[in-house]
């Protein structure tokens, strides 16, 4: 879920496929933005002899709009490389690993970054920048934090770049959401179609708790992204909200060389994932599109609006819970539009519908994560973000900790439409349904620094699953 392998085609390519994608005001450095990309979703901590790592025939970009017309005006590339040490030992490192330069790791990665504005005029490439090794064990990196540390870089200006394998930060418990939407704390009340048997009420799963991903952050100051270089803190002021979104892209003629026994690739690089807002291409788009939304710029998403508007989770969730959604059952059959689903994922959310707030970037419907940079960080945060009151979290941009399944769940169910509808009164369910995990479900915790996301799980120290009762004597 948010976007794991939310398409059939890029769940078959995980090295381009998109999972998650963050932007907000730094809490630590609030005249700074942090924007993170994730890549290569539920990775087994214990991947050897070949770790993850980047692709090196993949082009990573993060895009921002910063106009409203659903285009990049500035783009930030990444370029991978491979070094192997020794091709002679099948190890990927021959000894302990006590600095991101050691002699002992033999299969390392470094990357360049170049920054694209809006004419096409390309910054001078940094390259160079060594990603950290996977977070092997206690014998091959027993200081991994200090590892990740050092791959942390200065590139000027009170800039900082990262791209290296993170804990993922995403929590949900797929199990039960793509068992028939039957979130566990809610079992009692689905319909269950019928059957004898069916789960009972209960806490929810983390799923992803023990896997890792691979991540590209970049922290950079405000002025950095905004329109004119704006810097205010003026809500209000349309030059404030900006619009995020990662690609990864493949070259269009790839071959494979049997005398080399490798493969190589040719020609101009063309989009073969994106992703902005969670769960949008996962549980919006239909099983048909969802493939070719993955290679279709947002300025284009006027076309997939429809199935925004009327989205299928809300034409479920009234016969999956029967009796629970009646106001929502209602709605539905009325026909009408969503249009608060329309705002929150398409347009942004305009000026007087919440107060003290927008994040409006015009009539171009589009896929972008938005965010309002001159609404500061929240020092006592909600994971509800603006369904907790807390104008600074999802889906004002979004935060590591944002509780995003719950607050799609809650205002696809409903929980939202009044701001559009005064008339409409919410059913109660529709501010409490969840898939009942939270970030304390995470196996390693968030950091409070750059780059946010938690120090990746270990493929030593993942908990094996429990043994099996010895069958009883008789």
């Amino acid at each position: 879920m948010s976007s794991h392998r939310e398409a059939p085609e890029i769940s078959k390519d995980p090295v381009a496929d998109s999972t998650d994608v963050y932007a907000f005001v730094s809490p630590d450095r609030p005249d700074t933005v942090t924007l993170i990309a994730n890549y290569l979703p539920a990775q087994a901590p214990a991947g050897g002899p070949n770790f993850y790592e980047f692709g090196d025939d993949v082009l990573y970009e993060i895009h921002i709009d910063n106009n409203g017309d659903g285009r990049a005006d500035i783009t930030y590339q990444f370029k991978f490389t491979v070094e192997v040490r020794n091709e002679n030992t099948f190890l990927y490192n021959t000894g302990p690993i006590l600095s991101i330069d050691s002699p002992n790791w033999n299969r390392r990665q470094f990357y360049s970054v170049t920054r694209i504005d809006r004419n096409g005029r390309d910054s001078k490439p940094i390259r160079r920048l060594p990603c950290p090794p996977c977070n092997i064990g206690p014998l091959s990196t027993p200081d991994y934090a200090k590892l990740a540390n050092q791959a942390v870089r200065d590139i000027g200006g009170g800039r900082k770049v990262f791209a290296g394998q993170r804990s993922d930060g995403f929590y949900v418990d797929l199990g039960a959401v793509f068992d028939l939407l039957d979130p566990r704390p809610f079992a009692d009340l689905h319909n269950h179609f019928g059957l004898g048997k069916f789960p009972k009420s209960g806490p929810g799963v983390n799923t992803l708790k023990d896997f890792n991903v691979h991540t590209i952050a970049l922290q950079v100051p405000i002025s950095d992204l905004t329109r004119d270089g704006y810097k205010g803190k003026d809500v209000n002021d349309p030059r404030a909200v900006i619009g995020v979104w990662t690609t990864a892209g493949r070259q269009r003629v790839r071959m494979l060389d049997t005398d080399k026994n490798n493969t190589w690739s040719t020609g101009p690089f063309r989009q073969v994932s994106r992703l902005a807002m969670p769960l949008v291409n996962e549980v919006v788009i239909p099983m048909g599109r969802k493939d070719y939304w993955n290679t279709q710029p947002p300025a284009g998403d006027a076309e997939f609006a429809k199935y925004v508007a009327k989205p299928e989770v809300a034409t479920l969730l009234p016969g999956l819970f029967p009796g629970v959604f009646p106001n929502l059952d209602k709605l539905n059959k009325s026909g009408k539009s969503r249009d608060d689903l329309l705002a929150i994922l398409m347009t942004g959310i305009p000026a007087g519908l919440i107060p003290g707030f927008q994040n409006f970037t015009g009539k171009t419907q589009a896929d972008l994560m938005r965010l309002n940079t001159a609404i500061p960080p929240n020092p006592k945060p909600s994971v509800f973000g603006l369904l907790g009151g807390d104008l600074a979290g999802f889906p004002n941009g979004r935060r590591v900790f944002d509780d995003t399944v719950a607050i799609e769940l809650r205002a696809i169910a409903g929980a939202t439409y009044a701001l559009v509808d005064k008339t409409f009164t919410p059913d109660a369910a529709a501010s409490q349904v969840d898939d009942g995990v939270g970030p304390d479900s995470l196996n390693l915790p968030f950091l409070t620094k750059f780059p946010y996301l938690g120090v990746p799980n270990s493929g030593f120290d993942v908990p094996s699953p429990a043994p099996a009762p010895a069958p009883a004597k008789k």
